[in-house]
């Protein structure tokens, strides 16, 4: 069985559009909950472009009530990042190589070139109890020096196999995600996925195996808009449960 973590970044954009809170980023995560999702997710940027930090403590204190549903927070490891992360406290913490004007996640890690530094912030996460994941392409080469930055788990980046679903290239692509969670999972580190993943190609992704969470937000809401959340919720989470 996967987790499915419902990313609320485009219910944050959509509510600052007008200026007012509505939609109610809580709001709406209490409602995917009810449906049966037991993930958030948000990526709170400098900018504070979609997720502010107040919904990241109202969204906290929300989920006071209800135990068996997890908080992760995304976000580039600066020391204002770091220091909401120790104040917060969430289940786990997804380190993003972005820039702070950056639009959406477009990479993983480099692993070696920033060693010291992944490897001082999961002390630090592992010190405050929190759980942490390392954002990597499909490199099994790559997934190989998990062990060494001190994660816990992986989130690979799959906006390379959404590119490549239903084309000539789709097996290549996925066998090289398959091998990058296989080298992790050898090594004792769990793995989650995310970026571009919808109701199209979710299940044939999940193929792989041992995904343990995957991280869905843009796909979903715009999915949500045109066929009702309650539908979506429940293909997603049939998908995830099969």
């Amino acid at each position: 069985m996967t987790r499915l973590s419902v990313n609320l970044n485009k219910i944050a954009l959509l509510r600052n559009s007008r200026g007012r809170d509505y939609p109610c980023v809580t709001d709406f995560a209490r409602r995917v909950i009810g449906l049966g999702v037991r993930g958030v997710t948000v990526h709170p940027r400098p900018d504070e472009r979609h997720i502010r930090r107040g919904d990241v403590y109202q969204l906290r204190e929300m989920l006071g009530d209800y135990s068996d549903v997890e908080f992760n927070i995304e976000g580039y490891p600066s020391p204002e990042f770091l220091a909401l992360i120790e104040d917060v406290k969430p289940d786990q913490c997804t380190l993003v190589p972005d820039a702070p004007d950056q639009i959406t996640s477009d990479h993983g890690w480099d692993i070696p070139q920033n060693l010291k530094l992944l490897r001082d912030v999961t002390s630090l996460l592992r010190q405050v109890g929190v759980r942490s994941s390392v954002f990597l392409d499909p490199s099994a080469a790559m997934a190989e020096h998990a062990p060494a930055a001190g994660c816990d788990r992986i989130e690979l980046y799959t906006e390379e196999y959404a590119e490549a679903f239903g084309g000539p290239d789709q097996a290549e692509v996925l066998d090289r995600y398959r091998a990058a969670a296989a080298r992790a999972m050898e090594s004792g580190i769990g793995v989650n996925a995310g970026h571009d993943l919808n109701l199209d190609n979710l299940a044939r992704f999940l193929e792989i195996g041992s995904v343990l969470e995957v991280s869905i937000g843009h796909a979903l809401i715009v999915e949500c808009l045109e066929h009702g959340v309650e539908q979506v919720i429940s293909r997603y989470l049939a998908i995830c449960n099969s």
